[in-house]
């Protein structure tokens, strides 16, 4: 298999992944950042997660990753790959909060491997990608995921480009 056919076959296998990963920065912004997923709460007068992580954004992440899941013919498959982004993102956030990162500031290479990483693990349940697929992406995601950021910041989406 050549190269080109091996990065497409690891996009299509993850995309599940990086569409559940951007949706809920649209959520947040259409729900206004109500109801965050920590309740506002603070650990040590940090808090938990951050107002950044709402359960619109959440769910919705998870629901429009799914259905790019149901898309592919990989329901299950698009269900845990969502989750398991999602939920990458969410012990990111938590671990930031403790070293004491703000919410919005950067952890590079952390903020962009996080989700993937959690896409993996909870993935591998049903279906276990190859090691030139998990490579590819470990390699492909910071790249897509700076220049989907930086995108999302030139059409005011996010505060920040990274």
């Amino acid at each position: 298999m050549d190269i080109l056919n091996l990065i497409i076959t690891a996009v299509w296998f993850i995309f599940p992944a990086y569409v559940a990963n951007a949706v809920p920065v649209l959520f947040g912004k259409a729900f206004k950042g109500r109801w965050p997923m920590d309740f506002g709460k603070t650990w040590n007068k940090k808090p938990v997660l951050g107002k950044g992580k709402t359960w619109p954004g959440f769910f919705g992440g998870i629901l429009i990753g799914t259905i790019v899941g149901i898309l592919q013919g990989r329901i299950l498959a698009g269900l845990l790959l969502s989750i398991g982004a999602l939920v990458g993102d969410l012990v990111k956030s938590a671990a930031k909060r403790r070293f004491g990162i703000v919410s919005g500031k950067p952890w590079p290479i952390i903020d962009q491997l996080d989700f993937i990483i959690g896409a993996l693990l909870f993935v591998s349940i049903v279906e276990l990608p190859s090691i030139a697929t998990i490579i590819i992406v470990l390699v492909l995601t910071p790249v897509f995921h700076v220049a989907t950021n930086t995108i999302a910041y030139l059409l005011k989406i996010k505060k920040v480009w990274y």
